[in-house]
C-alpha cells in the first residue's frame, strides 16, 4: 500500500498555498523535473498531477500551453497542496538539486528606475542632465546574452577584459570594479508572432511568472567598452536567475498604481490600469544587510516594458526573460547596485568593520525579495546566490 503525506506549512510562510512557486529540481539519482514549493516541500507534479508535461528539464512545456492551461494547473496544485499527497511525490526542498527553472530563449534587460538612472546619469555626467533626452518617452533597454543565465548558486567567474588606465590608453586584466544588479524578471510562457506588437493590456495571455535576477557587471570593462553601441563584455559573462517562479496570479495582491509619468507617454505606451508591484527586495553581502530596494519605486511598468520590445513587430518565443534594470530608491540604503552604494567607488560602504567598495573574490551575494499575498500574510520569492570566483 502506498504511503500518503499531508505537507504542513506554518502560518507565516512566504510558500504557503496562496504562492506556489514552480521550479526544476533533480532527486539524488534522478532526472529533472518540474515541481511546486509548498512550505519546505517540493511536490513532484509528474507525480501527483499524474501528468507527463513535467516530467521535463524545464517549464518550457508547461508555458507554451497557454494562459488557460496556467490557471487550470495552479488551480489543480492549490487542490492536490491540501490534500494527503502519494510519498514518492513530496521532496525536502533541502534533499534536492535545483536547476534552471526554464529554457532561456532571448534575453532583454532594461533601464526602468528612475532613481537608479538618475543616480548613474549624476555620477556618469556630473555637469550635464542625469537623464538622457529618450529616459522618460522609453523603456531603454538592450539585448543581453540569454546563454550565460545561470542558475541561484552558480559561481560567478570573475571577467577579464580591456579596463582604460589613468593614460587613457587601454590594459586588459580581471575587473577590478565587479559589481551587482538587484533586478526583477519576467518570464514569457506563450510567444508571439513576428510583426505582431504585444499591447499593455495583454501583458498577463504572455507573461507566465516573475523571478529574481542578479545581472553582474564589470564597471571599468563596460565603462572603456560600452560607446557608442552600450554594454557587451561588461554584461555579458552571467545573469543569475532564481530557481524559483512565481505565477503572475500570485502577485495579485502585490499591485499598484504606477508612480506618475510626466510626459503622457505615446499611445502604445498606455494602460487604462497600469500597475506596478509592490516588492520589497533585500540585498546580503557577505551575510551583511546592505540594501532594502523597493520595486514600486519603479517608473516603467511591466506592461510597459513588454509592450515597448515588441512594438516594432518583433517575435517573442517561450522562454524569454526580460529584466527590470538594477531596482532601487531614493535613499542610499535602497540602492541596487555596488556602484550606487559606494557613489562609483568614493564613498566606501562598512562591511563587517571593513571598508569596501566593489566585489572580491569569495564574496557572496544573495538576493531576496518579498510581496503582499493574496489572503494575507507574504510571498518569499525565493534568491538568487553567486559567490565571486577568480579569473
Amino acid at each position: 500500500m502506498n504511503s500518503r503525506v499531508h505537507i504542513e506549512v506554518p502560518a507565516d510562510s512566504g510558500f504557503g498555498p496562496a504562492h506556489l512557486p514552480y521550479c526544476v529540481f533533480r532527486p539524488l539519482g534522478e532526472a529533472p523535473r518540474v515541481g511546486a514549493r509548498l512550505g519546505d516541500s517540493i511536490i513532484d507534479l509528474a507525480v501527483a498531477l499524474d501528468d507527463p508535461m513535467f516530467a521535463q528539464p524545464s517549464l518550457n512545456a508547461f508555458m507554451t500551453q497557454g494562459p488557460q492551461c496556467w490557471r487550470e494547473i495552479r488551480e489543480r496544485v492549490r487542490v492536490a497542496a491540501d490534500s494527503e499527497l502519494p510519498a514518492t511525490a513530496v521532496h525536502s526542498v533541502r534533499a534536492v538539486r535545483l536547476d534552471l527553472p526554464v529554457e532561456i530563449g532571448d534575453y532583454v534587460d532594461f533601464y526602468a528606475s528612475l532613481d537608479h538612472a538618475t543616480a548613474m546619469g549624476r555620477m556618469l555626467r556630473p555637469a550635464g542632465e542625469p537623464l538622457l533626452p529618450n529616459w522618460r518617452h522609453l523603456p531603454v533597454g538592450y539585448h543581453g546574452r540569454a546563454g550565460t543565465v545561470v542558475v541561484s548558486g552558480t559561481d560567478i567567474i570573475r571577467p577579464q577584459g580591456q579596463r582604460r588606465t589613468d593614460s587613457g590608453t587601454p590594459d586588459f586584466g580581471p575587473s577590478r570594479r565587479l559589481d551587482i544588479e538587484a533586478e526583477l524578471g519576467f518570464i514569457v510562457g506563450a510567444g508571439s508572432e513576428l510583426g505582431r506588437p504585444i499591447e499593455t493590456d495583454a501583458f498577463a495571455e504572455h507573461v507566465f511568472g516573475v523571478a529574481l535576477v542578479n545581472d553582474w557587471s564589470a564597471r571599468d570593462i563596460q565603462a572603456w567598452e560600452g560607446q557608442p553601441l552600450g554594454p557587451f563584455l561588461g554584461k555579458s559573462f552571467a545573469t543569475t536567475l532564481s530557481a524559483w517562479v512565481t505565477p503572475l496570479d500570485a502577485l495579485t495582491e502585490a499591485r499598484i498604481p504606477l508612480p506618475p509619468q510626466h510626459p503622457e507617454p505615446l499611445p502604445y505606451l498606455r494602460d487604462d490600469e497600469s500597475w506596478g508591484l509592490d516588492i520589497r527586495v533585500r540585498i546580503e553581502w557577505n551575510g551583511q544587510l546592505v540594501s532594502t530596494p523597493p520595486f514600486r519605486r519603479m517608473y516603467w511598468s511591466p506592461a510597459q516594458m513588454l509592450a515597448h520590445m515588441t512594438v516594432n513587430g518583433t517575435s517573442t518565443r517561450t522562454g524569454d526573460l526580460f529584466a527590470s534594470g538594477t531596482i532601487s530608491g531614493a535613499d542610499r540604503s535602497e540602492r541596487g547596485s555596488l556602484m550606487e552604494m559606494s557613489w562609483g567607488g568614493t564613498e566606501p560602504i562598512d562591511l563587517n568593520g571593513v571598508q569596501r567598495t566593489f566585489l572580491d573574490d569569495g564574496d557572496e551575494v544573495v538576493i531576496t525579495a518579498s510581496a503582499p499575498a493574496v489572503g494575507g500574510g507574504h510571498l518569499e520569492l525565493g534568491e538568487v546566490r553567486g559567490r565571486i570566483a577568480s579569473a
